[in-house]
């Protein structure tokens, strides 16, 4: 039996809510640090390395490269919010109880009556995109970390329905939607990494945020925006909740990239201190182990006050503080 990097994430979760400068970086602006640091964009998508591989393919019914089908200027398609627990295929509603949700969005031509599901996620799964692999003889961790846009044919409406939500929210016109495929495309190609955690200096609302998240329901939100510029109207009925996972720490200090920490013998301490940080959080353990590194993970994190975020393929440290992790479900308006 084994335990993934999502099940050790979530025991991490669990366990918080059950207790309760040298270096410079291109983020310094006039002495100053802007915050939060600004999502790197890029100008083309990077093969795959093929040490990295999926358990559950990517995209399986859809086109990888997002290619988009263009409608007639004279269609109308209905734009729908889509959301339903993670993982559901394999675990039904268990992780929608704790409000871990996936989020996509389905369109409909009234012309043809063809669905469309867009969504945006892992290549390698969670854990892959979370934390890094360890090669023997290899100093700097080793990441596979890709997310990317989803477009197939269909909407499984049992699958947004049963446990989640599937909810007309517009209708945008043929132009509008083609404006959005190419901005999909475009976007895709650019936005290349995933990013499981938001990092803020507490749970309130003037809070300072750190990082900022760039996973599925980032996607959904960037794509709302943009239909809303090319001038759609978008209302919904319920409440538009969406799950985050925070890290709560003081500022952030940065750390270096991989040639910077693990190019250089005067960084050897630093080095070492990043690998044992993440040798807690390796996948394909035993649930032995797993339990071990869970725990492991919890000293490092809530007693130490430790936490090691790669960030723009950049190391920062995070002086972890309380509540340390948290998962939110809140709510996010439509624009």
């Amino acid at each position: 039996m084994y335990l993934d990097m999502k099940h050790a994430l979530f025991c991490i979760y669990l366990l918080t809510h059950l207790t309760s400068g040298q270096l410079t970086d291109s983020h310094l602006s006039n002495g100053m640090r802007k915050w939060p640091v600004p999502y790197r964009r890029f100008d083309r998508r990077p093969e795959v390395d093929p040490f990295c591989q999926a358990l559950y393919p990517f995209c399986p019914t859809g086109d990888r490269d997002s290619r988009i089908p263009y409608m007639r200027n004279s269609d109308v398609i209905s734009v729908f919010r889509l959301q339903a627990p993670v993982w559901e295929f394999k675990y039904g509603d268990l992780l929608g109880k704790f409000n871990i949700m996936h989020d996509a969005i389905g369109f409909r031509s009234k012309e043809t009556g063809t669905n469309y599901t867009m969504e945006w996620y892992e290549l390698f799964q969670l854990g892959n995109c979370t934390f890094p692999h360890l090669k023997p003889g290899v100093s700097a961790p080793f990441w596979c970390n890709q997310g990317a846009a989803c477009f197939s044919e269909g909407i499984d409406d049992l699958h947004w329905k049963q446990n989640g939500t599937l909810e007309e929210v517009g209708e945008i016109t043929g132009n509008q939607f083609n404006d959005l495929a190419r901005w999909v495309q475009e976007d895709n190609e650019t936005g290349i990494y995933y990013e499981t955690w938001t990092a803020r200096s507490d749970p309130s609302g003037n809070a300072t945020v750190w990082f900022e998240s760039y996973d599925c329901s980032q996607f959904v939100h960037r794509s709302y925006r943009k239909l809303s510029e090319l001038g759609a109207k978008l209302t919904s009925k319920t409440q538009t909740n969406y799950t985050k996972i925070y890290l709560y720490s003081g500022e952030p200090t940065y750390l270096g990239d991989d040639d910077t920490i693990f190019g250089q013998a005067s960084m050897k301490s630093l080095a070492s201190d990043i690998r044992n940080f993440y040798h807690d959080f390796q996948p394909h353990q035993s649930t032995l182990d797993a339990i071990i590194s869970i725990i492991e993970a919890y000293k490092k994190v809530v007693l130490e006050k430790n936490f090691y975020l790669y960030y723009n393929f950049q190391y920062w440290h995070l002086p972890m503080k309380p509540p340390y992790v948290r998962i939110t479900y809140e709510e996010i308006p439509l624009p």
